[in-house]
């Protein structure tokens, strides 16, 4: 192979390997631990590709950092008596920072700080910094969860002049001159059905039937009226890219005047909308569509609970909301059979919802589940998702799409071989999600649905953000993107602006040729910036579960095994919390682990641990700073 450079981020992983993300290069490029350069994580850099390792991936090393991507972390500080250490939270950042006496700015032995880095060092110096914040001590409400948010780089408060803009816009309300100029909508009886705790309502929806099928109106909140191109309102958006979702806060990607106040859909309000107006039949074929600046007023604000009582018979609703909701499930049911018969592989695992106290402690961790009602509103959703970004493809502008390209054949052969030995086969490469969702259908409601499920889950490509139409493979369908989130998804706002000067007659050479220009890297810091947001939920769910847990040391919990590794196996329990299992806790044998097979078979007694196996387990050990939780087997 011959040498060549290739630019990108790097990411760092906790054992001082990573890989660099580019666009010039189609996988990942591996770079060893010896060949980082010096690197952080985070940091855009220059690397050689000089190798292809045995399992056919690039290898390359690192000859320069062009951009340093970190210049604070957060960790505790290691004091002396005239120097200290800053020893990072994230584990992707695996140097320690280096701090002088005059540098402690009050911080004492212990104290979760936050550290500004002045010098990056070198492969064999420390780097240097200096504490910023001293944030105290951990056990402080809120305290635990902030510091991870903040080691993520996620910004917890924002810009002054970033607020001031929004109260302004706030405060200047809706002109009647606006609402003139626009598809009056408010005598159309909409609604919104959200979580019980959401404030940022985005997204409305109408359903009248009509002759041989149902006219649906998904009517999405006009940011862009409010946030203008390069203002400070919209510099701050971009670089927070979404919000983020955390056990005791949301961290918005707009201010609340904005994101809780004139743009939420809130009931018995007028709201400025871009709407996706589409007449479905019976069949689910669309027959016609229109994408109008609208005006809107809902009649009544839903939660997931309530529509699903009403659906379950349980509770009455206002019998214009009720008239709606049966239209509504009627057409979600005849979207959800066209998807399935398309290929749609549709995931069903139950997510965690974490609930504390007041002090900001988990006290409960309850398994959520999909429900008729939510999955209404997700098949409205990819419609209007899909009908915009079909629309808009075939006007040939530039654009935003959310693309999710085809798994790679070696994830999908590993995967065949993981599922034969669990006693399900699916075919080894070429595979179409018809094959993956014929599988998800297969494992319902059977005790390894949820861990089969994130095998596949993580065997497919991650979804990101692009200027062209590729397709999305785990919809099954050629056009997507990202329209019904203007309030917490940047793409959406971003794509909201050319469909509005698209509708305007403005998307002149001029503007084609600076969104030509500014797209780009609009999606690859979108992408960038929603890997950010999902690893700190995930870590931030797995920091409250260990805490949860150390409320049950030496309490034994049924299981299922979720993964098996070299050094031992993860076991997840009925309320998702997932622990670890060593390999040196299994004392009565020398177990062997098959890597192919993903098993546990001891040597002498020839005794076999699998995923899927239901084991009980105790917990010894559950700890907040490494985020982990320790089984042992008691069977």
């Amino acid at each position: 192979m011959a040498e060549h450079r290739v630019s990108g981020i790097f990411h760092s992983t906790k054992n001082g390997y990573g890989f660099i993300v580019s666009e010039e290069e189609p996988e990942d490029l591996f770079i060893p631990e010896s060949a980082t350069g010096g690197a952080f994580h985070g940091d855009t850099v220059e690397a050689l590709v000089n190798k292809v390792r045995y399992d056919g991936k690039k290898e390359g090393s690192i000859v320069k950092v062009t951009k340093r991507g970190t210049k604070y972390l957060i960790g505790t500080f290691d004091a002396c008596k005239n120097y200290a250490f800053v020893i990072p939270d994230n584990p992707r950042y695996t140097r320690d920072i280096f701090v002088t006496k005059e540098n402690f700015n009050g911080a004492r032995h212990n104290d979760k700080v936050e550290v500004e880095i002045t010098s990056y060092g070198s492969r064999n110096s420390n780097p240097e910094g200096r504490v910023r914040e001293v944030i105290g001590n951990i056990k402080r409400p809120g305290a635990a969860i902030y510091c991870v948010a903040k080691s993520f780089g996620v910004p917890m408060v924002f810009p002054e002049e970033v607020q001031e803009e929004a109260d302004k816009k706030c405060a200047e309300g809706i002109p009647a001159q606006e609402i003139a100029r626009r598809k009056d909508l408010r005598d159309l009886y909409t609604i919104t059905i959200d979580g019980e705790d959401a404030k940022d309502l985005d997204d409305a929806i109408s359903v009248e039937p009509v002759k041989d099928g149902y006219r649906l109106g998904v009517h999405i909140a006009d940011v862009s009226h409010y946030v203008w191109e390069n203002s400070p309102l919209d510099i701050e958006a971009l670089h927070r890219g979404t919000s983020v979702y955390l056990p005791d806060r949301m961290i918005p990607m707009l201010p609340a005047a904005l994101s809780n106040g004139i743009c939420s859909l809130n009931a018995g309000e007028d709201r400025l909308c871009l709407s996706c107006i589409m007449t479905v039949d019976l069949q689910g074929n669309m027959q016609t569509s229109e994408i109008a600046e609208t005006v809107i007023r809902v009649r009544e604000r839903c939660s997931y609970t309530q529509v699903q009582r009403f659906f379950d018979e349980e509770i009455e609703v206002t019998p214009e909301t009720a008239e709606l909701l049966r239209n509504a499930l009627s057409l979600s049911k005849i979207l959800r059979e066209k998807r399935m018969n398309r290929g749609l592989v549709d995931f069903d695992f139950p997510e965690a919802k974490i609930v504390l106290d007041k002090r900001g402690r988990a006290v409960r961790i309850d398994p959520c589940f999909r429900n008729d009602a939510s999955m209404l509103i997700e098949d409205f959703m990819l419609l209007a998702n899909e009908t915009v970004a079909e629309t808009y493809y075939w006007m040939e502008i530039p654009f935003l799409y959310r693309t999710h390209e085809t798994p790679d054949d070696d994830k999908m052969k590993r995967l065949s071989i993981l599922l034969r030995s669990m006693g399900y086969s699916l075919k080894g490469q070429n595979v179409h999600p018809k094959e993956l969702q014929k599988l998800l259908l297969e494992i319902h409601g059977k005790p390894e649905e949820a861990f089969v499920s994130r095998f596949v889950l993580r065997s497919m490509k991650q979804a990101r953000y692009t200027v062209e139409s590729i397709g999305h493979f785990g919809l099954a369908v050629k056009y997507y993107t990202h329209f019904t989130s203007p309030i917490r998804r940047y793409p959406d706002l971003q794509i909201h602006r050319i469909i509005k000067e698209a509708l305007h007659g403005k998307l002149d050479e001029n503007r084609s040729s600076h969104y030509l220009d500014i797209l780009p890297e609009v999606a690859s810091a979108s992408s960038r910036k929603e890997r950010t947001a999902k690893e700190t939920e995930r870590e931030c769910d797995k920091l409250m579960k260990a805490q949860y847990m150390q409320r049950h040391l030496g309490e034994t919990f049924p299981g299922i095994i979720s993964s098996i590794t070299g050094w031992g196996m993860y076991v997840e329990l009925e309320n998702t919390v997932e622990g670890m299992v060593r390999l040196s806790s299994l004392r009565d044998d020398y177990y062997v682990f098959n890597e192919d097979r993903l098993e546990l078979t001891g040597d002498h007694s020839l005794r076999t641990f699998q995923i899927g196996q239901k084991v009980n387990v105790l917990v010894c050990a559950a700890d907040m700073n490494t985020r982990t939780i320790d089984f042992e087997l008691t069977d």
